[in-house]
């Protein structure tokens, strides 16, 4: 008997913040505004379900928005990697 696949979006879902890739030129600005490597980033992996759709290559950098009643808005980077 073959195993279903469950297919869902979970970007759609209420709790996933907004994920994007940002493009070399806006990864060169952010990294020389905050004077750091990408490097010296935190990962997340290419497997992530949340980045399938953004084809995205190890070592490329992710900006994640999240949107809080008491923060506002907030803003984090990651940088792809495999492992």
């Amino acid at each position: 008997m073959a195993k279903k696949e469950i297919v869902y979006d979970v970007t759609k879902h209420v709790l996933v913040p907004k994920h994007s890739k940002l493009s070399d030129k806006d990864t060169a600005e952010m990294l020389k505004l905050y004077n750091i490597s990408s490097r010296e980033l935190p990962k997340i992996l290419v497997t992530d379900p949340v980045i399938q759709h953004l084809n995205v290559k190890e070592g490329d950098v992710i900006k994640i928005q999240r949107e809080t009643q008491t923060a506002g808005a907030t803003v984090f980077y990651r940088r792809v990697a495999s492992a």
